[in-house]
C-alpha cells in the first residue's frame, strides 16, 4: 500500500455481511490446483520475504518472477516501469481478457518478527541506514500470483480467453524524483496491445482474520495526496522575537487552523477526509528564531470535489494565517501526483461476489469500512472495470483490531492467507472467463 507517508492501515473493519447473493460452488479445479502449488507458494513467499527490495529496486524479485514464467513456457516482457514483469496466458478457446496484478516492492522498515526467514537486509534510504522488510505483504501477493500462473498454464488448453499477469514494482511509491508504479506501467504501454475486460487484485490485510475476505462496491480506499508548505519569516535572536518574524509560531498556527478544514468546512457526513501534517522542520539552535519552517503532510479523500476544495482551503489557510503573523507562505497543494480513489466497479463486484463466497464461505466475506490508506491499483481501475479485495492475514486467536498493522515492523502474516488468496484469485478469474456476462 501506498508510500512511507501513507496512513498505516490499522482502521478496524466493520464486519458486516454484504448483500445476499446466490453463492456459487468452489470449482474443483481451483481446489486441486491450490493443493498442488500450496507448498511452492509458501516457499516463494518466504524467499521474497527474506530478500526484500525497495520500490524501483526490485531486480532480484523481478528476475525470479521472469525465470519462473519462462519455465512455464510463457514469454514475459520485462523492464516495464523499471522492473515490472508482464506475461500473457493464451487460452485454447475464445473468450474475454482478464488482467491480474501483484505488487513486488518492500518498505524501509527494520523487521522485528522472529522468523527463520526474517529479513536481515539493510540499505540507505533518505540518507539513513535502515532495514528493508515486506511489512505490507507484497511478498505474499507475488507468491500468490505465481501460483495462479502455474494453475492457469496447466489448464490453458481448456481456458477461454486470455489472462495478463502483471507483476508491478513500486506500489509503495517511487523514491525521490523517480517515476514508478501503476501509473508508469500504464505510461509504458501496459494496456496498449492488451486492454482487459476486467482486472483483479488483492491485498493481505491485518485488520481481517485469516479466513476472511473483505470487499465492497464503489470506493474502497482513499485518494492520497502529498502537500508541502514553506513559511518564510525573518531570523532573529530568541531573546528578542520582536526583532524578526517567527515562522515557527506561524507554522503552529497554520497546523492548528488547518484541522478546521475537515472539522468545520468539509461535509464528512457525506464521506470521510483527513488532513495530516507528517513532518515539520525549522531551526538549528535553541536560542535562534529561524528564517523559515518547512512542513509536509498528506490529504485523504474519496470524492474529487471534496479533494479539490480541501486543496484550495489548505492553500488559503497557509497563506492567510502566515500573513497574519507577518510571514509568507509558499504552498504546493498537492506537491506531486497522488493516487486516485481505489474504486471497485459495482457491476463487476456484484458479479464476482459469489466467487469469493465460494472459496471463503458466505459468513467469511465481509464489507469493510472505507479505508483511508491508498493503493495505486486505482490507476488500473480508472482504465478498465476492476475489483480489489482484502484477504485476512491475522492468525486465529489474535484480535485483528490490535494486531500489528500493515507497515508495522511487527507485521506478521498467517500463511493460511496464501492458500485463501490463491483460491480466491483463481476462482474469480475462472468464473469471469467461463461465465457469460449478465
Amino acid at each position: 500500500m501506498k508510500r512511507p507517508l501513507s496512513v498505516a492501515l490499522s482502521c478496524a473493519l466493520l464486519a458486516l455481511p454484504l448483500a445476499a447473493t446466490a453463492q456459487s460452488a468452489q470449482r474443483p479445479e481451483v481446489q486441486a490446483a491450490a493443493a498442488k502449488v500450496k507448498d511452492q507458494v509458501v516457499a516463494w513467499r518466504r524467499d521474497f520475504h527474506q530478500h526484500p527490495e525497495l520500490s524501483n529496486r526490485e531486480e532480484r524479485t523481478a528476475a525470479k518472477v521472469a525465470e519462473h514464467l519462462r519455465a512455464l513456457g510463457l514469454k514475459p516482457r520485462v523492464g516495464i516501469a523499471h522492473h515490472g514483469v508482464v506475461a500473457i496466458i493464451q487460452g485454447g478457446k475464445p473468450g474475454p481478457k482478464v488482467a491480474l496484478r501483484a505488487d513486488m516492492d518492500a518498505l524501509p522498515v527494520t523487521e522485528q518478527v522472529d522468523l527463520p526467514f526474517a529479513s536481515k537486509v539493510t540499505t540507505q534510504f533518505n540518507g539513513q541506514t535502515t532495514g528493508v522488510m515486506h511489512a505490507c505483504g507484497h511478498d505474499a501477493h507475488t507468491g500468490i500470483l505465481l501460483g495462479v500462473a502455474d494453475a492457469l498454464v496447466a489448464m490453458k488448453d481448456e481456458l477461454p480467453g486470455q489472462v495478463m499477469l502483471v507483476f508491478q514494482p513500486s506500489e509503495e511509491g517511487a523514491p525521490g524524483n523517480e517515476e514508478g508504479g501503476a501509473s508508469l506501467m500504464l505510461k509504458d504501454g501496459l494496456f496498449k496491445d492488451f486492454k482487459p475486460d476486467a482486472m483483479f487484485g488483492l491485498h493481505v490485510f491485518s485488520t481481517l482474520q485469516a479466513g476472511q475476505i473483505g470487499v465492497r462496491q464503489g470506493p474502497l480506499m482513499a485518494a492520497s495526496d502529498r502537500f508541502s508548505i514553506k513559511i518564510k519569516g525573518r531570523q532573529t535572536h530568541g531573546s528578542r522575537p520582536w526583532g524578526g518574524i517567527d515562522p515557527i509560531v506561524a507554522a503552529a498556527d497554520v497546523i492548528g487552523t488547518s484541522q478546521t478544514i475537515v472539522s468545520r468546512r468539509t461535509d464528512i457526513a457525506k464521506l470521510p477526509a483527513v488532513v495530516t501534517f507528517g513532518a515539520i522542520k525549522g531551526g538549528i539552535r535553541y536560542n535562534i528564531i529561524p528564517d523559515e519552517v518547512e512542513m509536509v503532510g498528506t490529504i485523504r479523500t474519496f470524492d474529487e470535489g471534496m479533494r479539490a476544495k480541501i486543496f484550495a482551503d489548505l492553500k488559503n489557510v497557509a497563506e492567510h494565517v502566515s500573513a497574519a503573523h507577518g510571514a509568507t507562505a509558499v504552498s504546493a497543494v498537492p506537491d506531486s501526483e497522488g493516487n486516485p480513489v481505489t474504486y471497485n466497479d459495482p457491476a463487476l463486484t456484484a458479479r464476482m461476489l459469489p466467487s469469493l463466497k465460494a472459496v471463503a464461505g458466505d459468513a467469511n466475506v465481509v464489507e469493510p469500512s472505507l479505508q483511508m490508506g491508498a493503493e495505486d491499483f486505482s490507476y488500473y481501475a480508472k482504465e478498465v472495470p476492476a475489483m480489489f479485495f482484502f484477504v485476512g492475514s491475522t492468525e486465529q486467536g489474535v484480535d485483528p483490531v490490535t494486531a500489528p498493522s500493515n507497515h508495522s515492523p511487527q507485521f506478521k502474516l498467517d500463511e493460511s492467507s496464501l492458500d485463501l488468496g490463491l483460491r480466491a484469485l483463481l476462482q474469480v478469474t475462472l468464473d469471469y472467463l467461463h461465465q457469460p456476462k449478465g
